[in-house]
């Protein structure tokens, strides 16, 4: 739960919803998320994060936590069902009964830190199923890419230092959380390509094509994982970039076509933001089209 009129709000998951009928995807594969198990929070979070959300969680109401943060009675089992469908989903592509899969699920992840929710985010899904991967499947090598136009700051933030998972970002620069900047580059395993506001795809596809995605080819990942914010579309009200859904198929595409090559086409997707409901749709299909491979991009 969120007050009325915040941006991280119910609505974006009946937008996907009316977007991904079955009339317009009778193909696609649907499966409802079970409950994931939060204490998997400690992977990735600092001890004793996920004790310090409970505390604060009312038995009622709204709580807020910063500026845009809020959490409710009923956020963590939401932030349990967005981790379950990851675990779900990452399950089903690693055991080969699909060879990617699309999460819509809210809240949002990728701005939570190791000791701190912010940015909409209580607990950071795709950092969590990023050491799943390792611990549960094995995975020596795992990637995240984020073009979420802010940047992923929580992922970044867990990831650090570790040279084994890789965190490549697009993001509007600048515009919050302010973090991002191309010189940040932790152990050598984080890439990120700022794009200036009011750029569209010419400038994204070039920092994917000279950056990110060269980057992410010669890490090799056993596993790919993807924050799939939406707000980059040219509607969206928290942001100033130009992408259409072509742009978010292409980008898609290009991503599908590493890890044919790398990890056997294994990606997990994860909504993080998008908070214009056509935005959002439009943006949702031609991503979920691509990873079923009806469009190229």
């Amino acid at each position: 739960m969120t007050p009325a009129g915040h941006p991280e709000r119910p609505d974006r998951i009946r937008a996907i919803e009316e977007a991904l009928t079955a009339e317009a995807f009778p193909d696609l594969v649907r499966r409802d998320a079970p409950a994931g198990d939060l204490t998997l929070a400690d992977l990735v979070h600092a001890p004793g994060y996920l004790q310090a959300l409970s505390r604060v969680r009312p038995a009622e109401g709204l709580v807020q936590i910063d500026e845009d943060t809020f959490i409710s009675s009923g956020s963590l089992d939401a932030a349990a069902t967005a981790l379950g469908a990851g675990l779900a989903a990452l399950d089903a592509v690693a055991l080969g009964e699909v060879e990617n899969a699309f999460c819509p699920v809210r809240p949002p992840g990728h701005h939570a830190e190791r000791e701190r929710p912010m940015g909409f985010c209580l607990v950071n899904t795709v950092a969590i199923l990023a050491r799943e991967a390792q611990r549960k499947y094995g995975a020596e090598r795992v990637a995240i890419v984020d073009f979420d136009v802010h940047h992923g700051n929580g992922t970044a933030n867990i990831f650090h230092d570790d040279a084994s998972v890789f965190y490549g970002s697009s993001h509007q620069a600048p515009l919050f959380p302010g973090t991002g900047a191309a010189s940040e580059t932790g152990v050598g395993n984080i890439v990120n390509a700022p794009l200036p506001a009011r750029s569209g795809k010419d400038e994204m596809r070039e920092a994917y094509d000279s950056l990110v995605l060269p980057a992410l080819e010669a890490f090799r990942p056993d596993f790919l994982f993807i924050s799939a914010g939406f707000d980059a579309d040219y509607r969206d009200p928290l942001a100033q970039l130009n992408w259409r859904p072509d742009d978010f198929a292409w980008l898609t595409g290009r991503l599908m076509e590493v890890a044919g090559r790398r990890c056997g086409g294994r990606i997990v997707s994860m909504l993080e933001g998008g908070y214009d409901r056509q935005g959002l749709a439009t943006g949702v299909m031609a991503h979920v089209s691509t990873l079923m491979g009806k469009t190229s991009g």
